[in-house]
């Protein structure tokens, strides 16, 4: 009978871990954890339905268009801070969606240190939400294009 128990015993408990502690057995080592890259934005985008793009390939200013837009505009009054997450990357040009205002008008974005002429547009909503910034702005301010921005919006002067 012993001869029957024993064997079944070590089957029944060969997946368990008191079978590896009695028999021995070695555990997987456990896989690295990998060091924490850049946190630069990716250079590309995806979900636009035509795979991965480039935002280089799906900005269409041109350096004029850049130029003009880089150009600090003097004046002006602030209309507040908004949250700014990248908008639809197939509309071009250098526009902020944004529930500051109420109808379309000339205004400048800031964000770290860095100006851009925009067109403000305007967004439904309370004037505490988010808005919506145009791959070009987002791209001459330097912000990164995967994340929630805070930028200071400003009427133009």
């Amino acid at each position: 009978m012993r001869w029957i128990v024993l064997p079944l015993l070590v089957l029944g408990l060969g997946g368990c871990d008191l079978a590896r502690d009695v028999f021995g057995g070695a555990e997987p080592a456990p896989e690295p954890l990998a060091a924490p890259g850049p946190t630069e934005a990716p250079d590309t985008l995806t979900g636009l339905g035509s795979g991965e793009q480039t935002a280089d390939a799906l900005d269409q200013t041109t350096p004029d268009e850049q130029r003009a837009a880089a150009t600090p505009a003097a004046g002006g009054s602030a209309l507040g801070m908004t949250v700014a997450s990248l908008g639809n990357p197939a509309e071009s040009g250098f526009w902020l969606k944004t529930p500051l205002v109420q109808q379309e008008s000339a205004g400048r974005v800031e964000y770290n240190g860095q100006s851009v002429q925009v067109t403000l547009q305007p967004l439904g909503g309370p004037a505490t939400a988010g808005s919506q910034m145009s791959l070009s702005a987002m791209r001459q301010i330097g912000a990164p294009l995967t994340d929630l921005v805070e930028v200071s919006v400003f009427t133009a002067g």
